[in-house]
């Protein structure tokens, strides 16, 4: 079938397997089990899919079905030998997380269905970070990080990353902040392995080449109580981003450019796996903000085949032991989508979706009230540094409100200890003073979802918004008149400087 080209100069899109030439993949790698002795097993990876080798038939005539890394991960975890999409299964967890908004919620379903005295399935398997609504006077707020140390308390729960002292957040050594960035820094995120969260956004952990995806409380009170879930395995739709990456282009404005691509539904119950040189040019936050956003597009999952810089990250953050799997080179895609991302421009979403796309140099007359840096989307320490770079290149002061929310505690001790490359030692919280932002706030998830009236940069008024964060509907961020217009950190912080949209070339050319 001959290949479908979109009227956008930059992708194409094939609706068959055959269609795609696959020049670009290497035709070898070397696959084992990582038992992580922290750098001491040494390893080559020279592929991000899977070798493609002659079979010869069995003695039915039959050839062995490829599967995609999805497909893989849920054949093992269900104890099958082969998955294909449709099918109802039940699938092994490795890692359950929740926060204090859904937690509570879950933990009573958990007791109400497996009895008031009843224990997990695995005390050791499950996380529990508080991170939404943490720094507010909001007493209902407070009480459910109450509820959920009780819990956690009764359960023996290891891994409940608490805080007692919501005044100064630096006075609590275990609490760590924005959920899906603390997974990765604390080494909850493997190839492999299937982690479920109630949180949409806990697809940001694909990025590790695990199977990750947001649940409800009532599926959570039930993993809770068995460590299984009843899961329909999702067809995959492919991803291939070539070419290098433009210095004034970051991972969001790939996601916001695949988004607006395919629509808020074009990817509903599908897994999205990314692959293509440029995606292993990519560090692993940049590819954390890219599989963050998936659910945008109605995804499942997002995956990106794991690679050197997924195994260095990883092994430096847990003993645990791991699988990594990769797409079979006969596997079946329900589409494929070619990317050129040298010839890509920034790009925001203009309120109110996130796939009302547009050039931000289209947007130079949008006025703005304030910018906001943070988010498990765009809190994480490379977003940050992004945002002072650009600052300290531009020399100039900002001409609206900047407010900036690290993710967790170690990005804002990053954003006040780590230099930034190319100017002269200074680090990001003395770039963003320079250039009189406000002082980096306690790391939570801040205004990205509105919260308590109290919440530090909620937006009250209805005020026009660029934000690094994953949302732009009517009221995510406060105000239901408010308006949001999504973008990376070179893009926001560029706007914070004009006061308007404003395309990072302008500062960074």
């Amino acid at each position: 079938m001959a290949s479908v080209i979109s009227s956008s100069p930059f992708l194409c899109k094939s609706s068959s397997k055959s269609d795609l030439g696959i020049s670009s993949f290497p035709k070898s790698s070397q696959i084992s089990i990582h038992r992580c002795q922290k750098k001491s097993i040494s390893r080559k990876i020279v592929s991000v899919m899977a070798p493609q080798k002659d079979r010869s038939p069995g003695t039915t005539g039959s050839v062995k079905t490829g599967m995609t890394m999805t497909e893989k991960i849920l054949a093992r975890a269900s104890e099958k030998s082969l998955v294909v999409p449709g099918d109802n299964i039940w699938v092994n967890v490795d890692v359950l997380m929740t926060h204090d908004v859904c937690g509570p919620g879950a933990f009573g379903i958990f007791k109400r269905e497996f009895g008031e005295k009843a224990k997990v399935w695995d005390p050791e398997k499950i996380v529990v970070i508080p991170d939404h609504y943490i720094f507010t006077a909001d007493k209902r707020a407070n009480r459910n990080v109450d509820i959920m140390r009780e819990h956690c308390r009764e359960q023996n729960i290891k891994y409940f990353y608490d805080i007692t002292d919501l005044g100064n957040f630096k006075a609590n050594p275990d609490y760590k902040g924005v959920c899906h960035v603390a997974l990765a820094q604390e080494g909850h995120c493997r190839p492999g392995e299937v982690l479920l969260g109630t949180d949409s956004h806990t697809c940001t952990a694909g990025a590790f080449g695990q199977f990750a995806t947001g649940i409800g409380n009532t599926d959570a009170g039930f993993v809770l109580g068995t460590g299984k879930i009843l899961l329909k395995v999702p067809p995959t739709m492919r991803f291939i981003l070539d070419g290098e990456m433009p210095s004034y282009l970051q991972a969001k404005d790939l996601i916001l450019q695949i988004i607006g691509e395919i629509s808020v539904a074009g990817a509903t119950y599908k897994t999205m796996e990314f692959s293509g040189t440029t995606i292993e040019s990519l560090s692993m936050e940049e590819r954390m903000t890219l599989c963050n956003m998936v659910v945008e597009a109605g995804g499942k999952n997002g995956v990106i085949p794991p690679d050197a810089t997924t195994l260095n990250y990883v092994e430096n953050r847990t003993s645990v032991p791991f699988e990594p799997v990769y797409s079979d080179g006969n596997a079946s895609f329900v589409a494929d989508y070619r990317f050129d991302v040298s010839k890509l421009e920034p790009v925001v979403a203009k309120p109110h979706s996130p796939d009302n796309r547009a050039l931000a140099r289209e947007c130079k007359d949008v006025k703005i009230d304030r910018v906001y840096i943070g988010s498990c989307t765009g809190g994480k320490t490379e977003d940050f540094m992004a945002a002072a770079k650009l600052f300290h290149a531009a020399g100039r002061k900002v001409k609206v409100p900047t407010f900036l929310v690290p993710a967790t505690q170690k990005v804002w001790m990053d954003v006040y200890a780590l230099p930034v490359p190319g100017a002269g030692g200074k680090t990001c919280a003395q770039i963003f003073e320079e250039a009189g932002c406000d002082t980096p706030a306690s790391p939570s998830c801040g205004a990205c979802l509105g919260g308590p009236a109290d919440t530090y940069a909620r937006l009250n008024e209805p005020q026009v918004c660029v934000s690094t964060t994953n949302r732009n509907f009517p009221g995510r961020m406060g105000h239901k008149e408010g308006q949001i217009y999504l973008a990376s950190p070179y893009t926001a912080a560029a706007s914070a400087l004009t006061g308007r949209v404003a395309d990072p070339r302008e500062f960074l050319q």
